[in-house]
Formats: structure tokens, sequence, C-alpha cells
């Protein structure tokens, strides 16, 4: 059995519910090397195979339609809803919060508080987002999001190679100054918007965790949590195993161990920070080719026969390891 994370690499409620549908009905996917897009991995998706998914998203109004479907093929699941209130500035294509803030509530009612999880994810402390901008957003989610969610996870931005590229370009061409709130000149205001975050979240009854940092802020009672949670799994679906950590993942990240869907360079949020998008003319050239027929989501030569044979051979787990 496995955690199936859907997904780091796109929104797959946003833009590809039909596709993962798809595939919930035919049973497996294809994971694709995104280091080498020969070698494929077909993964069984039989609810006998799947511990729990993960969905990953910023709008997951077109995958509720399909709830009551996964639920009656005993699919056990949760989400990690980001809610950040940003704009066109650093989220160019995402709804208006307040439309996804009611979204999240919807979904809330429908699944339960527990198993829709805030994320405010990252915080972007700018010329534009300053420390103030922050902790009146977050209180105002809060508030907004009371009895509909039971924890918040936060992170501050990771300054990767093609991120810190688009802020320096954001910087040229808008004139907005980012800032690296991690760095240790401003650790103390770092851990004053944290302990404000933190109280906010005890107002709301919000368990407030941090995400794959560095720093311990245990001192203001935050704890690092984990986005694909095996202690959640275990409390919400009565499931009693031991989750290995994910050694795929940073050594920040807890996460435990989970198979990825999707592919990379094929989310239309093309937000600033995203770590999954290359650059819109990427995203273009992938969405051209985006089947929702396919086992790997993009039109592949490699991946029927790998598929038909996962199928017919009802392989525990599926894991078929294929070089091409």
């Amino acid at each position: 059995m496995a955690i199936i994370s859907a997904s780091r690499r796109t929104d797959i409620p946003a833009f590809f519910a039909d596709w993962f549908m798809n595939r919930i009905r035919e049973g497996y996917f294809h994971r694709v090397n995104p280091f080498n897009a020969k070698q494929v991995k077909a993964v069984s998706l039989a609810p006998d195979d799947v511990d729990a998914i993960v969905f990953w998203t910023k709008n997951p109004q077109p995958l509720l339609p399909h709830l009551d479907e996964l639920d009656k093929r005993g699919y056990r699941y949760y989400f990690q809803f980001t809610l950040n209130p940003y704009g066109e500035i650093f989220e160019p294509h995402v709804p208006p919060l307040a439309e996804r803030i009611a979204v999240f509530r919807e979904l809330s009612r429908r699944i339960g508080p527990r198993r829709v999880i805030w994320r405010y994810d990252p915080i972007i402390v700018s010329d534009a987002t300053p420390l103030e901008y922050h902790r009146e957003m977050i209180a105002g989610t809060a508030a907004a999001l009371q009895g509909h969610a039971t924890r918040m996870v936060f992170s501050f931005l990771d300054f990767y190679g093609k991120v810190a590229g688009r802020i320096k370009e954001l910087e040229k061409t808008k004139g907005i100054r980012v800032i690296d709130i991690t760095d240790e000149s401003r650790r103390e205001e770092m851990l004053r918007l944290a302990a404000g975050i933190k109280q906010i979240g005890d107002h709301y009854g919000l368990e407030v965790l941090s995400c794959a940092e560095q720093f311990d802020l245990a001192q203001l009672g935050i704890q690092h949590g984990s986005c694909i949670d095996g202690r959640l799994i275990s409390s919400l679906f009565g499931i009693r195993k031991d989750f290995p950590k994910d050694k795929n993942q940073r050594g920040e990240c807890l996460c435990v161990e989970s198979i990825d869907m999707g592919m990379y360079n094929t989310c239309s949020f093309q937000c600033t920070y995203c770590y999954a998008n290359l650059s819109p003319k990427n995203i273009a050239a992938n969405l051209a080719k985006c089947s929702t027929a396919s086992p790997s989501m993009i039109a592949s030569p490699y991946g029927p026969t790998a598929g038909s044979e996962c199928k017919k051979s009802k392989l525990e787990g599926c894991q078929l390891e294929l070089t091409l």
C-alpha cells in the first residue's frame, strides 16, 4: 500500500480533476521520472492499494463534484488547501481570496475540518506585503475559517534558483523588493511574526505548525509539521502502521513516503514563488500535450504498454519499473 500525493508537481484538483478521476476509474497511473521521461513506473490506484490520498491545491472546486464517487469507491483522503492573500503580484491567476475561503468552508462542511488543512505558504515579506500585512491577513482569514479548520501550516519563502530569478525580475519591472525574513539579521522580526501567528491560532482554535523550516520555533509553541502526515492519516482513518520518512525530500521536510501524481510545468496558476514551474513557455508546451486519457497526464509514446500490463497483472502496488 502507498500514500498518493496529488500533488507536489501541479494543482490536480484545480486543473486536472477529470484526468484524476479517469485514473481512479482505470485503477492506475504512470509516474514519470522528471529527470528521465523514459523511466516510467505504473502505480496502482485500487482502493486496497492506497492508504490515503493527499490533495494539494489552491482551488479544489472542480474536484468537489467527484467526492461522492471517491467515497463510494472507498478512498481515504484529505486536503492541503493553500489560502494566500497575494493577488496578481505573486499569484496572478489564482481566484480571489473571498471565493477560495467560501470553497474552503464548503469543503470543510462536506468532509470535516480535520481533513482540510489551511496552508499559509509561503510567507513573502516585501514592500507590498510587509509584516503587518501578514498579521492582518492571517487574522482575517482565521476568523473566516473559524469552525472550519483545526490546523494551520506556514512556511517562509525559499529563494530557489528559478524563484530568485523571478523575484529579481519583479523588482526590476514592478519595483517591489522582497526581503528574506529568515536571514540572521532579521531573526527578531521573524520571531515576532511567528509569535503573532501562534497567538492568532490560539485565539481561533488552530494548531499552528511550521513546514520544512531549519530553525526551531518550539519556544513559541510552534512545532515542525509535515504535509504528508503519517500520524494524521493514522488518526483520521484508523490505519495502524509505521510510515517511514520520505528520503527523497530535503532534510527539513518531515513528510512520510508518498508517490506523486502528475507532471511538473503544468500548473496554470503560475505563481511567482512556485518551484514546480520553470517558465510560461514550458507550461504552454506541456499543456498542449495534456490528455485526460493519458496515464501520466501528458501524452507519451512510452506509456500505453506499461499501463495495460499493470492493469492486467494486478500486481501488488503495481510497482512495475520500466526503463525504456
